[in-house]
């Protein structure tokens, strides 16, 4: 995937990654993307279908993880092929690269692995599109140089997420002072889900704030970010994982719309620079 092409798909327009936060089976993960992409064709979206083939990150033992390596990628790779969109997933060590790199489109380092230059120049290192979450506990100017691992191991293929910043234990805020500082270092996404995450909660289970979503797209669109990240299930609260703080399936058209005139209303703007 040549990242600068997928952009020019629509150069008006801001870009989509959305998908459910974990592969949880083969007809969840065609009906979520099935729905997304046809919203996104009709609203002139460029779309990056997401999805997770494990999770290594977990709060407790006993969380779900996945269901198995090849079987979700090949679930990942299907979607890509059948609906001719590119396909996302996270990585979490150098093992994971060439493995998930032989069914996506693009690579994604966790927030808190932005600093494992090992996992970043692997990554890197495929060709694939490598996109970079910001970590929880970094200030956006340091993303510069997590971008520079990318780019000076030979892949100008990347761009960078916002999703969040801890907050004392429990909460995240976002600071939207960082999006243009990003901007200077590559395209930036605002990731509209997990930064309404309600982590280290007493139950062991990430809580959210899913009602604020559309409020956190709006502002994120107002400022100017190139796309928006957003995971999303038919039924939340049946989901695997991050079930509480995804957007409802039903509702991904209806918050679009709206980001959409935004976007138009904010680009009209700029004749009276």
């Amino acid at each position: 995937m040549d990242f600068k092409c997928f952009l020019n798909q629509n150069p008006q327009s801001f870009f989509l990654i959305a998908g459910p936060c974990a592969i949880e089976d083969e007809p969840t993960a065609f009906q979520i993307a099935h729905h997304v992409h046809r919203v996104c064709q009709s609203l002139d979206i460029p779309y990056i279908f997401k999805g997770s083939f494990k999770k290594a990150n977990r709060t407790r033992k006993d969380s779900f993880t996945g269901i198995g390596d090849s079987k979700a990628l090949q679930i990942l790779q299907n979607i890509g092929q059948t609906l001719k969109i590119p396909v996302l997933t996270d990585i979490h060590e150098t093992i994971d690269v060439s493995l998930a790199a032989q069914y996506v489109d693009v690579l994604q380092i966790p927030a808190f692995l932005v600093r494992q230059t090992d996992l970043i120049v692997a990554a890197a290192k495929t060709g694939k599109t490598v996109n970079l979450k910001k970590g929880q506990f970094m200030a956006p100017e340091n993303m510069k140089f997590a971008v520079e691992k990318v780019t000076e191991s030979g892949n100008p293929n990347v761009f960078i997420t916002e999703r969040g910043t801890q907050f004392g234990y429990g909460d995240l805020v976002v600071d939207f002072r960082g999006i243009p500082t990003m901007k200077s270092f590559a395209p930036t996404v605002m990731d509209i889900t997990h930064s309404l995450q309600r982590p280290n909660t007493l139950e062991g289970v990430t809580g959210g704030y899913p009602h604020l979503i559309e409020t956190m797209g709006r502002a994120a669109i107002a400022v100017g970010v190139d796309g928006v990240f957003l995971e999303t299930h038919p039924n939340p609260p049946i989901a695997k994982s991050d079930g509480k703080n995804m957007l409802k399936l039903d509702k991904v058209e209806t918050i679009l719309k709206r980001f959409v005139t935004i976007h138009k209303t904010i680009d009209s703007l700029k004749s009276l620079d």
